[in-house]
């Protein structure tokens, strides 16, 4: 058990680092930039990301380099986390280091079936070398689904993948791959929680990833049969095998003949009934909203150090994916007012200084 003095330390250096964060006039001045560049001068001279942007060169930065140094940014913040609550916290560094190990799994699959593997190198994260066992060298050297198994080797992602070896002519299948990725991300999250914890910090961090992975499966079943045509079966291979949300609910949502008789079947269940309303372009927004509202109404209220750690690293990945999708609006010039309905926390956010 963590004693008074530790959790108290975890949770007022927590949400210190919190109070850091990017305000509503940081977003409007990041919306106005003009170039990546602009965004990285802006980061590293207006913001608390200065310290990780200090060596970089903001004429000739690119967003593949910016997206490296800020998600090392945030590994650190949790690692100085970590120093306080070691028990929880470092057993959770190691979900977070699994996410970022399929975050660029999944990114050179891409660019494999892009035919552009090589471009792999210009966002090779430096800062992950020293945690993981994916020889990050051999993934940026890539030509072919052998090289990648290759690059995979003594990491339990080889096998996971092995079963996916694609066969000529036919696309290699993305969403089968991610599923299985993420499956196994999350089972190695739910195993930490059921080890690790008890209580209402158990309680807390299932409501997170729960919720989360309740609205992913919702908006996969939708996306897989508005975009794909896809039938039952494939739908019910590619949804992840978690949440609350029960097989008989599940079932007549992959069953359901369109988009609105899917809504109609959600909006019946708990979280459906919670969440549903909240303000959205797409079903695919609706997770990362609400695990940013979950998670900011968390880091005020609870007592738990477990749970205020997790929220603190959720709302600043939603933060610095706000971050990568202004540079992406701005790449193709996008109108501000347009890349501003797809960020999370500009919109969501109780801050308005």
């Amino acid at each position: 058990m963590l004693s008074t003095f530790s959790s108290n330390a975890i949770l007022s250096k927590a949400r210190a680092m919190y109070g850091r964060r990017l305000t509503k006039q940081n977003y409007r001045e990041l919306l106005a930039c003009q170039s990546v560049g602009e965004i990285a001068n802006y980061l590293k001279t207006r913001t608390v990301y200065s310290k990780a942007l200090a060596g970089i060169d903001e004429n000739s930065v690119h967003r593949g380099q910016l997206e490296a140094k800020l998600k090392q940014k945030l590994f650190e913040d949790y690692a100085s986390l970590c120093r306080y609550e070691i028990s929880v916290g470092e057993h959770f560094s190691r979900y977070l280091i699994t996410h970022s190990e399929i975050e660029q799994i999944l990114h050179s699959i891409l660019l494999l079936e892009a035919g552009t593997p090589e471009d792999y190198l210009f966002s090779l994260p430096m800062y992950l070398t020293r945690h993981t066992h994916i020889n990050l060298t051999a993934l940026s050297q890539i030509r072919s689904y052998d090289d990648l198994l290759g690059a995979l080797s003594h990491t339990p992602y080889q096998k996971l993948l092995e079963g996916f070896r694609p066969i000529e002519g036919i696309p290699i299948n993305y969403t089968g791959i991610e599923n299985a990725l993420y499956t196994y991300l999350y089972n190695s999250a739910f195993e930490v929680i059921d080890r690790y914890t008890r209580g209402e910090t158990a309680k807390q961090l299932r409501e997170i990833f729960n919720s989360y992975i309740d609205l992913v499966n919702y908006a996969r079943i939708i996306r897989l049969k508005v975009s794909y045509n896809a039938g039952p079966d494939f739908i019910r291979s590619s949804l992840l095998p978690f949440g609350n949300v029960n097989k008989r609910i599940l079932n007549e949502m992959i069953e359901a003949d369109s988009a609105d008789k899917v809504t109609e079947v959600m909006e019946q269940t708990a979280i459906g009934k919670r969440f549903l309303k909240i303000e959205h372009s797409y079903a695919g927004e609706i997770s990362n909203r609400v695990k940013y509202i979950t998670c900011r109404h968390d880091i005020h209220f609870s007592t738990h150090p477990s749970v205020v750690m997790i929220s603190y690293t959720f709302i600043m990945q939603a933060e610095l994916t706000d971050i990568i999708t202004i540079v992406e609006g701005i790449r193709y010039k996008l109108p501000p007012e347009e890349i501003a309905k797809f960020l999370v926390v500009f919109n969501f956010s109780e801050r308005s200084d």
